[in-house]
């Protein structure tokens, strides 16, 4: 690292805290831990078409899948209806508690089953359902979030964490929630045709992209139909401990050189900069 002139790091955490201590310039990212929420206006067979899509895409190894979806109360159940078409199954409370006991080792991820097909975890859990051979994803319900609940954070295979909530305002706190544990400054999924919610989101949350009926795990890193840079590495900006805040493209591996000749001033006064200030407080 300390022969370079930059440094450009993915992988685990600390592989980027490591490029940040060599004392090269370097470009790291977050960690991924995505969350979808669909609202009570999303069309949902869209919704779960592409959610299925983006979950299951190379066995939900990619740091873009989402890994939990907030499902507003009004349309939980037709949302887990259309998931479940898609080729989801919703385990009981008995087959969830089996599948986490057999995912997490001793607080770790089990590395027999990261990367695995839904029907490969299913067997390994002894899960027996007469369709599991054409199951796409395995689906839990949860409420909490933290160490104690290791479905809320990144499990790098094919199973969906599922969360209701009463209102998209919940539904944004719940996702807030999950982030405040894994997966801070990376990116939020939307399924709405409320076009004021991406703003808000986009204001309130702490994810650097707001990806809007899309099929998360492509879209995020660049699609031709939603302008982000073409990219396998998503800055997560300070929310995620990263000195970038958009998609790793080719201009972060440039110097650019700036000329600058003078121009006629655009100077404010100091009553401009700070009028309403002193409209409010004085001088």
């Amino acid at each position: 690292m300390q022969l370079v002139d930059l440094v450009v790091v993915t992988g685990s955490q600390n592989n980027v805290r490591a490029s940040y201590r060599s004392g090269t310039p370097a470009i790291g990212v977050g960690a991924g831990n995505v969350s979808s929420i669909i609202d009570e206006t999303a069309n949902l067979v869209s919704a779960a078409r592409k959610i299925t899509a983006s979950k299951t895409f190379d066995n939900a190894t990619s740091c873009s899948s989402e890994n939990s979806v907030v499902i507003v109360e009004d349309v939980y159940d037709k949302a887990i209806a259309a998931l479940e078409t898609e080729g989801g199954t919703l385990l009981s409370l008995e087959e969830t508690q089996n599948l986490q006991n057999t995912l997490w080792i001793q607080g770790r991820l089990n590395q027999d089953l990261i990367a695995k097909s839904a029907p490969e975890i299913a067997e390994a859990i002894g899960l027996q359902r007469s369709e599991m051979n054409n199951v796409k994803m395995l689906m839990v319900e949860e409420t909490g979030t933290g160490f104690e609940f290791p479905f809320s954070g990144e499990k790098l295979c094919p199973v969906l964490t599922v969360y209701r909530a009463s209102n998209f305002e919940t539904a944004c706190e719940q996702v807030r929630e999950i982030y405040d544990f894994q997966g801070k400054g990376h990116s939020v999924g939307l399924h709405s045709t409320d076009e004021s919610r991406p703003l808000q989101i986009g204001l309130n949350l702490p994810a650097c992209r707001v990806i809007v009926n899309q099929a998360h795990c492509f879209a995020t890193g660049g699609s031709f139909d939603n302008g982000l840079p073409f990219s396998l590495s998503m800055g997560c900006g300070t929310w995620g401990g990263n000195s970038i805040s958009e998609n790793l493209n080719y201009r972060h591996y440039l110097n650019i050189v700036r000329i600058v000749h003078p121009i006629p001033p655009v100077e404010p006064s100091e009553k401009e900069i700070f009028g309403e200030y002193w409209n409010k407080h004085g001088r």
